[in-house]
């Protein structure tokens, strides 16, 4: 059989008019291109499972599908230590973890502010015989169908035990229509097996894109021509995380838009409540904002290179509101993209007009000869602060935990996925050492950079 993805079960969506089928059918394209590698179909196709060791950390089985596992874990661990304050990590019961499992789920889901509410699932008939496959593709089913609302206990373990191709999938996956996130979650939670069986991960997936509109998602995209899933590595996109963490998926993790050569680029419009720090910031390959860097909660999704990881802390202090110094550094740094800590001295008066401050010309012209006594043509950050905002304490405290997740188990320590603590203090200092071989710290420093942090197992987490 082919691996194209138009052939098959996209071919029958084609003939059938009917919206949703048509929809999925782009989807589909979308996230996979013209085709999908069987063994990248593979690695993603996983149910949402926990650790054995760790009630509440979802086990991530093989590479790629952290885009969609890091984000709900992250929603997950925001929804548990945040709006369920008091429980023991480690003493929650499966009961608990699912139902925190289906909240998160539901939270993604509310962010892409849809009119109503779509799932995609797999009919309990999907396992049986190839034959099955003669039969229509993608039937929209109305959520006041009971009979289609309930599945055989036994598909379980028949979706564990399949090995659906990817056409299969795509020819055989359905649409069930809610009126509220409410009813979405009573679905799931009646049928948690949707969630955990071999395809729980894709399903999801598919249900996020489906609920956003196809429509919604295009006019957000800088660029559709590349696949929302890399169609050799299989990792997910900038695009689609930011769409799993904030329901929009933009490809640019800066505050607001840019123009860049009369080209408008778009990035996070609001601060998010999960936050998001990379490795590759460090690198230059891109800048995080501030709506990304100061969440509304403790909890923040890692990247590196190739994984996606999750931070998170209990102190609430780590996302207080922003004091004025802070503001007018983050106003200040907006200036200064490449991340030097100085701006260009034409630019001081936008700066100060941004931040409130006396903005007229003959005012801005005594500041920058005062900020700029050697004429060099750059205004300092630190100058510009002890002008401006003298001896102002930050909000944030000096010392707090850290507590790190990564969901692949060759990752953890005896191969068993589990939450590590790490005390974290804020130096004095704003200098920085850049240490290659500690890719954790390096990432810190994007959001801390005067961060020293001790881990109390004495082993590095690994963002890998």
């Amino acid at each position: 059989m082919g691996e194209n993805c138009a052939k098959g079960a996209t071919q029958k969506i084609i003939e059938n008019k009917d919206a949703d089928t048509r929809e999925l059918n782009e989807i589909c394209n979308l996230l996979w291109g013209p085709s999908i590698r069987r063994d990248v179909f593979s690695r993603w196709s996983q149910g949402f499972v926990f650790s054995e060791v760790e009630p509440s950390a979802l086990v991530q089985k093989q590479g790629g599908p952290c885009a969609v596992i890091a984000p709900v874990q992250a929603f997950l661990i925001k929804i548990l230590i945040m709006d369920t304050p008091g429980h023991s990590l480690k003493d929650l019961t499966d009961d608990k973890c699912k139902k925190l499992l289906i909240k998160a789920l539901c939270n993604i889901l509310q962010k892409c502010k849809a009119q109503k509410q779509r799932i995609v699932y797999l009919p309990q008939d999907s396992f049986q015989t190839e034959a099955k496959e003669t039969c229509n593709a993608n039937t929209v089913v109305n959520v006041d169908n009971q009979d289609a609302c309930t599945t055989a206990k036994g598909e379980a373990d028949k979706v564990a035990a399949a090995e659906l191709s990817p056409e299969q999938f795509h020819n055989q996956i359905q649409v069930l229509n809610f009126r509220t996130v409410e009813e979405v979650e009573m679905y799931y939670t009646e049928n948690f097996h949707v969630l955990s069986a071999q395809f729980g991960v894709l399903l999801f997936m598919y249900t996020v894109l489906l609920t956003k509109g196809i429509d919604n998602v295009n006019s957000e995209l800088s660029d559709t021509s590349e696949p929302l899933i890399h169609n050799t590595y299989g990792y997910g996109s900038q695009a689609l995380i930011n769409l799993m963490l904030t329901g929009r998926a933009v490809a640019h993790v800066w505050d607001n838009d840019q123009d860049v050569g009369g080209l408008k680029l778009r990035g996070i419009n609001e601060q998010s409540d999960i936050g998001f720090i990379t490795l590759m910031e460090q690198m230059r390959y891109c800048t995080v904002g501030s709506f990304y860097k100061n969440p509304c909660n403790p909890v923040w999704v890692m990247g590196s290179e190739t994984h996606l990881t999750v931070l998170f802390s209990t102190e609430k202090r780590l996302v207080s509101p922003e004091t004025p110094s802070e503001i007018a550094r983050r106003v200040f740094k907006s200036f200064d993209p490449d991340g030097n800590n100085f701006i260009a001295a034409p630019v001081l008066q936008d700066v100060m007009a941004t931040l409130d401050l006396v903005s007229e010309q003959e005012y801005v012209e005594i500041m920058q000869k005062r900020l700029d006594p050697e004429g060099l043509g750059i205004i300092l950050l630190n100058a510009f602060m002890d002008e401006f905002f003298p001896r102002e304490k930050r909000s944030t405290p000096d010392t707090f935990d850290l507590m790190h997740y990564n969901g692949i188990p060759g990752s953890n320590e005896g191969n068993k996925v589990r939450y590590y603590r790490g005390s974290a203090i804020l130096l004095e200092s704003d200098l920085k050492s850049v240490c290659v071989s500690n890719p954790m710290m390096t990432c810190l420093q994007t959001k801390w950079p005067n961060i020293e942090i001790n881990w109390h197992d004495m082993r590095i987490p690994s963002l890998n």
